[in-house]
């Protein structure tokens, strides 16, 4: 097996950080603080060819592969993990599956403006009752002629009201399960699409995350994404690639944490030396360095695994699951090598722990993780 980055990935690395460092870092505390969303962010995102990277050249984006892409969100993440899973949803989970699933009209109307970053695009599955479970979804699209009308609520959607584009999941055939399910895209501007307040969030607070409200939105017919019933294909198919972004945005927080922790053991002095001669502190930095590392390869594998078209639920699902893990970890670490500093909102290790918790939970929870593991290893 090959370890190292080609060419090209270095390439993508070296921009990304560079953008990320002296873009979006000088703004990171100050967006979370205030929670308003990152337009200016957004907007140099898509002129850096960012929010299509991983979309073919003849639908508007970059044409990069999907570990290049991997390794823009880690980046990101790694100063302002708001901005990275603001990246995530727009491209792993709404450019990517009309990539995949939808008709070369569909692309050349909603993929295109995705993939240059002239739209931004949001992911509709969750519901009030229907979060893990993903098959118990309430909302329902009645086809009447040309059209489906479909009424509902969403919650936790990432990027909900500034999205322009949604993919949006609903029951078409009731009482047969999650082979009633089928997907739409949709306009933010339709009559009827409303949202809700934005949820005031522990972490990743510039990102929005709010409600969406379905009342009687009538959505052409030639806007199903896919066949009739074949929702939840997507749906999973789609969170098998999300999985990944999340995966490396759980790297980038945790690559921070581990960043910032040297930079202050080397600084910081007591007993008149740097607490980075302590064994204690040492080996809290080499246990997070070697964390970090595990995490990595199994997120880039994942993600090599899928630009070879070979099928990766299990691998992404491994990924996710320990890098959220290793986030949280890493994180925790962070503020207790910071002291009572760490403690406090001028440094920024105690965003990282805040923004790390979300990673373990939206995409999958890890005990969803576990599941998929458990029963691609067990039939």
């Amino acid at each position: 097996m090959k370890f190292n980055l080609n060419k090209e990935q270095q390439m993508v690395q070296k921009t990304v950080r560079e953008f990320a460092e002296k873009e979006i870092a000088p703004y990171a505390i100050e967006i979370d603080k205030s929670g308003e969303f990152p337009w200016e962010n957004v907007k140099k995102m898509a002129r850096y060819g960012f929010l299509g990277m991983p979309i073919e050249r003849r639908y508007g984006g970059a044409g990069a592969d999907y570990v290049s892409y991997t390794i823009m969100i880690e980046e990101l993440s790694r100063v302002c993990a708001a901005t990275g899973v603001i990246a995530e949803a727009h491209v792993s989970l709404t450019a990517e599956p009309l990539a995949i699933f939808a008709s070369e009209s569909q692309k050349e109307k909603y993929l295109i403006p995705l993939a240059k970053g002239e739209k931004l695009g949001a992911f509709a599955l969750t519901e009030a009752n229907a979060g893990t479970d993903a098959g118990g979804l309430q909302t329902k699209a009645v086809l009447e002629g040309d059209s489906y009308l479909i009424n509902g609520n969403k919650m936790f959607i990432t990027n909900a009201g500034v999205a322009e584009i949604y993919i949006i999941f609903a029951i078409t055939t009731p009482g047969i399960g999650t082979k009633g399910i089928s997907a739409f895209i949709v306009e933010r501007d339709i009559p009827g699409f409303s949202v809700g307040q934005p949820e005031d969030k522990m972490g990743i607070r510039a990102s929005k995350t709010a409600e969406l409200i379905l009342e009687n939105i009538r959505v052409p017919k030639e806007n199903l994404l896919g066949k009739t019933g074949e929702g939840f294909k997507i749906a999973m198919a789609t969170l098998d690639g999300g999985r990944i972004g999340i995966g490396a945005q759980a790297l980038g927080i945790a690559q921070a944490a581990l960043d910032a922790s040297i930079r202050y053991a080397k600084e910081r002095e007591q007993f008149g030396k740097p607490i980075a001669s302590f064994q204690a502190i040492q080996w809290m930095i080499a246990d997070m360095a070697t964390e970090i590392d595990a995490a990595r390869l199994l997120v880039y594998r994942a993600a090599a695994m899928k630009d070879q078209g070979l099928r990766f639920s299990k691998e992404s699902a491994m990924a996710k699951l320990f890098a959220s893990k290793v986030s949280m970890s890493c994180a925790d670490k962070a503020i207790q090598i910071h002291g009572g500093y760490g403690y406090m909102r001028d440094y920024q290790v105690e965003r990282y722990l805040r923004d790390a918790k979300i990673t373990e939970i939206y995409e999958g929870t890890s005990e969803v993780q576990r599941m998929v593991i458990a029963g691609s290893m067990l039939r």
